[in-house]
Formats: structure tokens, C-alpha cells, sequence
């Protein structure tokens, strides 16, 4: 293999896939030259006809959605039966693309002053860089995309080895809608590209979502260059389930939170606290459930658990699941039981464990599989010491039926998000931000529009 060449490895079989030469140099310079030409047209664009022609991308998108649906499974392992994100894109870029307009109308000035016209305006940042994960390979990258593009900034794409074709899919939606040439360019990069890319300073604004390890490398590649960076790295989500939890609505909702996708989700469930008087019965409960999924090939319809992204990350979660079983932890799933697994490809056996406790990392580092470990609580004050006892702050479940208390306890939580009676959701209306090691900055909401453009202040006297 080539070192100039990026190769797609399958986790169904370990087979290559599709593998793609890296770009030149040059190839690199031009494309910034290009998009940086495209930029200056397109800022003044009115924001009507932009949307209009972001919209047409979305649309030539979503028309792919039979093609993408096993493609993902192929390059990630999530199975066929729960199709594409294409729902949850739709549903991201029109929020965005509707809120667009009020979202960057000019800012009077709060008090007014004869003979003077005040106001802040909002500038497109110039040239953004977005760095799209694997685990959702479209959901992720939407985030960033339409709100920069609607801004009036140029996008350039470096998308994951693991799903390199989602960045090609993107470029095909945006060469059919007519999108001006080189305002959005998909790239494959290496690493050192990209950190070349971000220390000369060749963009203006990076996101990036991925791992703390990423995180940090990307934040050293782009120090001194004033680059500004969006940065959503890793989690290890808690719930807690209180006395006065619906617990048959629980137990359904967080085994979906923890093992959709083979628990690789950026805000799935990693972690469960249960008040002491529903822990038996959601332990059995969540073990009942996960005793009924199939692991198998996620091209065939009966599989509900697919592969892992890549054996490495399967791993891992093994040395976790193995970790804790040898501290005391008791294992409820038995691995025999899944007959893909054999302990040596990326086909994972899911897993519930209990006798947990903050001492192993399957409860304080990332797992980012399928595995969860629970503990039992006596209350409020406890659950909140342990949900806040991380390095991480991306989101946090509460299930109970008093919306007040749910409120008062996330006020307590070292988090970006707090969800009540649900998890593993993005609201395009509310910001997606973290604390802590997960990173910084915000997407979606009208505060995505405010890390993608910048203010520019006018103060015009007239004489």
C-alpha cells in the first residue's frame, strides 16, 4: 500500500473497500485559491438565492439515500434496517437554512443617537474547514456545512478515512445543485496536510469532531495562526433514573441510547444511574432487551447490532469489559450468545455490567461502544456527584416525571446539554456545545451562526 494512498477498510470482512490517492501540494493551494475567489462572490449573494441553492444541495442529497443507506453500512457497520441520517439532515439543514435570515440581520445599536447610524453587522469568517467523523458520517458534517455556507463563507471537506465516500457524496450534491465552482470542495488529506493547512493559516475557522487526542493535535497544528476552532471531542454520557421514573420507558429508551450504532454516538448513553427502588428491575429489564439483538452483517435486514467501525475500537472495549469484570464487576450478557463475535474481529458481543464503580474506565474513559455499566443510587445528591465525577460534559439524561426537578438537577451538571425522558438527540434549535475535555464552541441553533461569521461595527456620523 501506498503511503500516498487512503484506504477504506470494510468492518463486515476486513476487505478493502475503496481507497483514494492523497492530494498534492498544489492540488491543495489551488483548491484554496479557488475557494477563497468563490468566497468573495458568494458573500454577497443575498441570502434568499443562497438558500435557495443550499437547499437544491440538500435535495440532490436526500435523492441518494438508497445508494448511501448500504454504503454506510459497508464503511462503518451500521446496519441497513435503520436506513441513512437523511431525516435527521433534513431536519438539521432546513432548521438552519430557515433561521438564516434573522440569524444574521444587523444588530442596532441598544440606544439611539441623533445624527448617528449604529449597528453591528455579521461577516462571514472567509474560508471554513470542517473535519467529519466516521460514527455519523453525514449527521456531523451537516452541522457545520449549512449554517457556514449560508453565512457566506467557502467550505472545504476532510471527511474520515473510514467514510471517505460520505466527502464524495457531499461534492456530488453540491456539483448537481449548480453550487458555485470551488465555494465547496471535498479534499482528501492526511493528517500532516491538515496541520500544514491550519499552522500557514490557509483558513479561517476549523471544526472539528473527533477524539480528545484530536482535539489537542488540532488546537497545536493551529496555534499562532489565529485560526478560530469548534472543537467536539469525546463523551461518557450518564442517566440517571429517579424515583419517579416511568422505569418501563427507561429501560426501553437508554438500551436504545446505549447500543444504537454499536454505541458509537457521540451523546449515546456510556453510564446509568438508577434510584435503589428500580435498580433490580432495570437491570433485568436492560438485560432482557440487549439479550435480543443480532449481531450479524449489517447488509442483512435481520441484524440489529453491526460491527464496530474497525477491530481497534472493538478492542478496546474488550480490555474495558475485561478490566472491570476482574475488579469485581458482574458481566449480565454472555458473549456465547452472539455467535459473530469470536473475540478477534470487529464484530462485538454487546454488554451490560453491574458492581461498577468510578474506579474502572469502562466508567471514566470513553468507550464509544457496546457497553454500558450501571450503578444504583440512593438519590439526587448522589446521582449528581457521580454524573459530574468525568472529564467529560457533552450531554445528560435525567428520567423522571418532575420536569422542575429535572431542571433544578441540570443547573447541578457539568454538561452541554440535559435531556429529560429522552437521549441521543440533537435538537437544530438548541446549541450542541460541551464542557470540560469535550471540547468548545457550539453548532446548530442561531449560535452556530455567530462562531461562522464576525462582528464588524459601524459608526457613521452625519454632519
Amino acid at each position: 500500500m501506498a503511503d500516498t494512498d487512503i484506504v477504506l477498510i470494510s468492518p463486515i470482512d476486513g476487505r478493502e473497500l475503496v481507497r483514494r490517492p492523497i492530494m498534492s501540494e498544489t492540488a491543495i493551494d489551488a483548491a484554496v485559491k479557488a475557494a477563497r475567489e468563490a468566497q468573495v462572490a458568494w458573500r454577497n449573494v443575498p441570502i434568499q438565492e443562497r438558500a435557495a441553492k443550499v437547499s437544491a444541495f440538500l435535495d440532490a442529497l436526500l435523492a441518494m439515500n438508497q445508494e448511501v443507506v448500504p454504503e454506510i453500512a459497508q464503511m462503518m457497520g451500521r446496519p441497513v434496517r435503520y436506513g441513512g441520517e437523511f431525516r435527521g439532515v433534513e431536519e438539521r439543514a432546513r432548521y438552519m437554512i430557515g433561521i438564516a435570515e434573522k440569524s444574521l440581520q444587523n444588530i442596532p445599536a441598544d440606544d439611539e443617537k441623533p445624527g448617528f447610524r449604529r449597528m453591528i453587522k455579521r461577516e462571514p469568517v472567509g474560508l471554513v474547514l470542517v473535519i467529519a467523523p466516521w460514527n455519523y458520517p453525514y449527521l456531523t458534517a451537516i452541522n457545520t456545512i449549512v449554517p457556514a455556507l449560508m453565512a457566506g463563507n467557502a467550505v472545504l471537506l476532510k471527511h474520515a478515512s473510514q467514510t471517505l465516500l460520505a466527502g464524495e457524496r457531499f461534492q456530488m450534491a453540491m456539483d448537481r445543485a449548480g453550487m458555485p465552482k470551488g465555494l465547496f470542495q471535498n479534499m482528501h488529506l492526511s493528517h500532516d496536510q491538515t496541520s500544514r493547512i491550519l499552522g500557514a493559516g490557509l483558513v479561517d475557522h476549523c471544526n472539528f469532531t473527533g477524539s480528545v487526542g484530536g482535539g489537542r493535535a488540532i488546537e497545536r497544528a493551529a496555534a499562532g495562526s489565529f485560526t478560530s476552532l469548534g472543537l467536539e471531542l469525546g463523551g461518557k454520557d450518564p442517566a440517571y433514573v429517579r424515583e419517579d421514573a416511568n422505569i418501563d420507558h427507561a429501560i426501553e429508551n437508554l438500551v436504545d441510547g446505549a447500543f444504537f450504532n454499536s454505541g458509537q454516538c457521540c451523546c449515546g448513553i456510556e453510564r446509568i444511574y438508577v434510584h435503589e427502588k428500580h435498580y433490580d428491575r432495570f437491570v433485568e429489564g436492560a438485560a432482557d432487551l440487549v439479550n435480543q439483538y443480532v449481531l450479524g452483517n449489517p447488509l442483512e435486514e435481520m441484524t440489529t447490532l453491526g460491527p464496530m467501525a474497525h477491530k481497534r475500537f472493538a478492542d478496546l472495549v474488550r480490555q474495558q469489559n475485561a478490566e472491570a469484570v476482574a475488579k469485581g464487576a458482574k458481566a449480565h450478557i454472555d458473549a456465547k450468545n452472539f455467535a459473530a463475535d469470536v473475540g478477534n474481529t470487529a464484530y462485538l458481543a454487546p454488554q451490560v455490567l453491574t458492581n461498577v464503580d468510578h474506579s474502572m474506565s469502562v466508567m471514566r474513559e470513553e468507550s464509544f461502544g457496546p457497553t454500558v455499566g450501571i450503578m444504583k443510587v440512593k438519590g439526587d445528591e448522589e446521582a449528581i456527584r457521580l454524573m459530574n465525577d468525568s472529564p467529560y460534559g457533552l450531554s445528560a439524561a435525567i428520567w423522571t416525571s418532575d420536569i422542575d426537578a429535572a431542571e433544578a438537577i441540570g443547573e447541578k451538571l457539568e454538561t452541554g446539554t440535559v435531556f429529560m425522558n429522552r437521549c441521543d438527540y440533537l435538537d437544530p434549535a438548541l446549541a450542541w456545545t460541551g464542557v470540560k475535555d469535550t471540547g468548545r464552541g457550539a453548532s446548530l441553533s442561531r449560535l452556530a451562526y455567530e462562531s461562522l461569521t464576525r462582528p464588524k461595527s459601524y459608526h457613521l456620523r452625519q454632519i
